[in-house]
C-alpha cells in the first residue's frame, strides 16, 4: 500500500461486523485490527493518520471492495450540518435564493447509507429527489474559525446525495421533515484526505439518474465556499472532528423541471466529483 495522502479511508461492514479502513484499489486494509481507535471518527478526533500510514505501509490487504459493504464515511457524526441554495444556478430556479447568509438545517445520523445501498422511496411520496453535494469532514474542531483558516480544520472529502422528499420539504418554511426520511443520505464511498484532493476550484460536481446527466456544475459555482461555511457555522456551533457539512446542490434538481423527473424504484442515482469519487446507489420502494 502507498502513501496515506493518496489514499482514501473507508468505513465498512464485514465478517458481521463494523471496521474501518484504507481503500488502495480493490484493496482494503483494515484498520479496525490494527490501531486502538474505535472507529473513522475517533482516527480522525486523534490526528491518527501518521499511526494509520505506519500500519498500512507493507500491509496485506484484508478485504477486497466485493467481500465488503459500505457504510456511511462517518456513521456517527455529532453533527451534520447542510447548506441550502449555494450555488447561483440552483439559488436561481428555485427564486429562493438572495439571502446574505447561509441556509443551514440539520440532518440525522440515521438517515445515512453507504455506498451501493438502496434509497428508500417512502410510502408517503413519490417525490423523491436527487442532490449531488461536496461533504466536507471536520478533522481539528473550533469555535470562531476565519475563513483563512478553515481548511486546515479539513480533515477531507467525500460525496454525498441529499435526497429530499420535494412534498414534505414543502410543508412549511422549516425544510426538516423532507430532509431526514430513513436511507435517503448517501455519503461515501470514502474520505478522500484535502491533500489528495487538492483545490476545490474547477472540480466538476455531476447527478446521473439511469446515466442521464441531470445536474453538472463545478465547486467554484458556491455561493459560500468551504472556508466561508466553516467560519459562519463556527461562529455559532463548536465544530468537532468527524462532523460533516454538506455544502449544497447545483442546478437542475427534479423539482423544478416540468414534469418532474423524480426518482423511482429501481433507477440508479450516480454523484460524481472529481478528485473525490463515484457515490452509487439504487432507488428502492419502502416495503
Amino acid at each position: 500500500m502507498g502513501d496515506l495522502t493518496r489514499m482514501k479511508f473507508l468505513s465498512f461492514r464485514a465478517s458481521g461486523s463494523a471496521r474501518y479502513g484504507v481503500a488502495d484499489g480493490n484493496k482494503i486494509v483494515d484498520l479496525t485490527k490494527r490501531l486502538k481507535h474505535a472507529d473513522l471518527k475517533a482516527l480522525i478526533a486523534a490526528d491518527a493518520r501518521a499511526e494509520a500510514e505506519r500500519e498500512v505501509k507493507g500491509a496485506t490487504a484484508d478485504f477486497t471492495l466485493d467481500q465488503i459493504a459500505f457504510d456511511p464515511v462517518i456513521p456517527n457524526p455529532g453533527k451534520i450540518i447542510c447548506v441550502g441554495l449555494n450555488y447561483h444556478e440552483h439559488a436561481n430556479e428555485t427564486g429562493l435564493g438572495g439571502h446574505a447568509y447561509p441556509s443551514i438545517f440539520a440532518r440525522w445520523n440515521d438517515t445515512q447509507i453507504g455506498h451501493l445501498q438502496p434509497v428508500v422511496r417512502p410510502k408517503g411520496s413519490e417525490n423523491l429527489d436527487y442532490e449531488a453535494e461536496l461533504a466536507a469532514i471536520i478533522g481539528t474542531g473550533g469555535r470562531y474559525i476565519s475563513e483563512a483558516d478553515a481548511l486546515k480544520h479539513v480533515a477531507g472529502y467525500a460525496c454525498y446525495n441529499d435526497v429530499s422528499v420535494r412534498d414534505f420539504q414543502r410543508h412549511t418554511s422549516q425544510w426538516g421533515p423532507g430532509k431526514n426520511f430513513p436511507a435517503t443520505g448517501p455519503f461515501g464511498p470514502y474520505l478522500v484526505t484535502s491533500d489528495e484532493v487538492g483545490e476545490l476550484a474547477g472540480k466538476k460536481i455531476q447527478t446521473r439518474v439511469n446515466g442521464t446527466v441531470m445536474q453538472s456544475s463545478t465547486l467554484d459555482m458556491m455561493i459560500h465556499s468551504v472556508p466561508k461555511l466553516i467560519a459562519y457555522i463556527s461562529s455559532f456551533a463548536r465544530l468537532e472532528p468527524g462532523d460533516v457539512i454538506v455544502t449544497g446542490t447545483p442546478g437542475g434538481v427534479a423539482w423544478v423541471r416540468t414534469p418532474p423527473p423524480w426518482m423511482k424504484p429501481g433507477d440508479v442515482v450516480e454523484i460524481e466529483i472529481d478528485g473525490v469519487g463515484l457515490l452509487k446507489n439504487t432507488i428502492v420502494a419502502e416495503a
